[in-house]
Parts: C-alpha cells; structure tokens; sequence
C-alpha cells in the first residue's frame, strides 16, 4: 500500500498568510501523525486576481482592522498577470515597513525585512517559509512549467501569453482569449498558438488537473472550496475539512515557538 499524500491547496493569500491557510496547515499536521505519510502544499500563484494578497491586520491599541496589499509595477500587472508574474516595486517594502509597527511585533517585522523577493508569489512563500509554516511541507507551484507539462489536458482553462510587454493571464473562449476587466466586462484578444506549459486551470477544473500529477489520498479544504469542488472527478481523495478557526479572512501574526525562539536568538545578537 502506498504512503498517503496529504494536501492542500492555496493562492497567495497575504505576505502575512490569511488565518484560515494557517488553519489547512494545522489540519494537514494532525492527519499526519494520525495516519504518516507526506504534506504537499499545492501553491496556486497562477491565479491573477490582486485581492487575494490583502493582508488585513488589527491595530495594536484601537483594534481596527487596516488592509494592507502589495503595489504593482503597472495597471496590466495588477489586473492580468498572475501572481507569480506580478512584479514588486523599488520602495513598496520600505513603505510598508514603517507601518507594521502599529499592527504586529518585531519578531514578525524582522521576517518582513529579511525577505527580498521580486514578485508577489515569491514573497508571499518566503513570508510563510520564514514564519516556520512550511517546515517538512513539500511545496509544487501552479506557476511551473514542469508542473504543467506533466498535467492532464483540461478543457477549460487559461493561458499565460505575452500582452503590452507583461505576461497575462488570459481564459480560453472559443476562438478568442479573454481578460477579466471586472464584472461582466472583458478585453477580447485574438487567439494565438500556445504549449501546455503556458495552461493553468479555472476553479472547476483545477481539482482535476492537481490531481493527476499530485495523487493526494487526502485533500483538505474549508466549507466554501468543498461546495464547488468537483468531488466525482478525483473519486479516489478522502475530503478532510479544516479546523475552524476564528477571524478566518485576517492575516495570522503568531509565530510557531520554534520560529519564534530563532528568531529571537537573531534579534539579540
């Protein structure tokens, strides 16, 4: 009998990671030393849409909630490419340093300030790597070409294709592409010859596609993502639903004691 393979699934969700991934991650940990096996983390940086980083934090004397996002390089960036090609800009961290401190503490900064990286995806996953959440997990991208080599052919998707020098993320319709503009709106492009590392899934065919490079046993999801997922299509998954956590859209500011011990070892040298 093989190993079980646990997984979950998440875009980038704030360079403080929203509280109810956080919630995934504990699940997946406990079902780990119930049943053994591996944790796989399937990070969904394809996904385009910039309201999935917002990071909402708490004031640390009035308690009001502020909501935080990265600044993009451009208007194309911030509403076409995914996320693992959208660009941060020189100053945007520097800027956003000097406001961290009415919301969190030093040792939660600190990780902030340590990481460097130079798009969205990129930076979420240090944050949440730094922070001491992924420690044992293995991580796979939506994002990579290899991933998507190995995939299977879907028949609804999107493809990332070169448009006003950025690279977007444009839906599959008919003869033409698509970009979301909001709403009901949409930018029509013509159609153009891709390869399937350019593919990535849409919510209804993402399960699927995971999947049959994947091959979880185990799946792990809040209420909402089990409502649309296609459950008939990986009949072979066992559906775990998170713990319950509260204030489950806010960003998660606690450390894990081992990262936290090391990070304050660093702080006092």
């Amino acid at each position: 009998m093989s190993s079980p393979i646990i997984c979950f699934g998440q875009q980038p969700c704030g360079f403080y990671p929203k509280r109810f991934l956080v919630a995934k991650i504990r699940t997946a940990r406990k079902l780990q030393q119930e049943i053994g096996g591996k944790i796989v983390f399937f990070y969904h940086d394809s996904d385009h849409d910039p309201r999935e980083t917002r990071t909402i934090l708490r004031h640390r004397t009035t308690n009001d909630p502020a909501q935080l996002n990265f600044a993009f390089e451009n208007k194309t960036q911030r509403k076409f490419s995914p996320l693992y090609a959208k660009k941060i800009p020189e100053g945007w961290q520097e800027k956003t340093i000097l406001q961290l401190p009415n919301y969190i503490d030093h040792s939660l900064i600190n990780i902030f300030k340590a990481t460097h990286e130079k798009t969205v995806a990129d930076f979420c996953l240090q944050m949440y790597r730094g922070m001491g959440l992924l420690d044992g997990i293995e991580v796979v991208r939506s994002g990579d070409p290899e991933f998507r080599k190995g995939a299977c052919d879907i028949s609804d998707f999107y493809v990332d294709i070169p448009y006003e020098s950025e690279i977007v993320r444009a839906r599959v319709a008919g003869d033409v592409l698509r970009l979301h503009e909001g709403g009901n709106a949409f930018l029509e492009l013509p159609m153009v010859e891709f390869s399937k590392e350019q593919i990535n899934p849409t919510r209804d065919t993402r399960l699927r596609w995971m999947q049959s490079v994947i091959h979880c046993t185990h799946y792990i999801a809040g209420a909402g993502e089990q409502a649309y997922l296609r459950k008939e299509e990986a009949p072979e998954i066992e559906f775990v639903t998170r713990e319950d956590i509260d204030l489950s859209d806010e960003a998660y500011v606690e450390l894990p004691s081992a990262a936290k011990k090391e990070e304050e070892t660093i702080e006092h040298r």
